[in-house]
Order: C-alpha cells, then structure tokens, then sequence
C-alpha cells in the first residue's frame, strides 16, 4: 500500500508526536515555521482533519505513523 504522506510530511508528523514544536522541527529539518506549518495543514487536508491531534490520531489509525520509543 503506497503512504499518503511525503516522507518530509511524515518525517514532521514523527517530530511532532514526540513533542517538538514547530520552531524546533524548522531548525531541526533547516527549514522556515512557515513550511512546517505548510506540510501539517497539506496532511489535514488530505485527510481532511480540523487540527493536529485529529490529524495524529487518524494518521496512527492508518499507520502511517507510529508511536515506538
């Protein structure tokens, strides 16, 4: 089964389920918030979710991200 997600867009979702904040995602990857924010609101509207823990929870429902420490 082909992801939904670009690996950069699932590569953020990863940051953010381990609690980086959009500033530290953009140092991190060397990219502007405004990107950042750009790829999490492209995954919204794919899946169309209306904010970031639906977009999470629906985003681990698929598997397309998982939660492993």
């Amino acid at each position: 089964m082909k992801s939904i997600l670009t690996v950069r867009e699932k590569c953020i979702f990863e940051y953010l389920i381990n609690n980086y904040s959009t500033k530290e995602i953009a140092e991190i990857l060397k990219i502007s918030e405004k990107t950042v924010r750009n790829h999490i609101s492209n995954v919204m509207q794919k899946l169309g979710t209306k904010g970031r823990a639906s977009t999470v929870i629906e985003l681990l429902k698929l598997k397309e991200i998982s939660i492993e420490r």
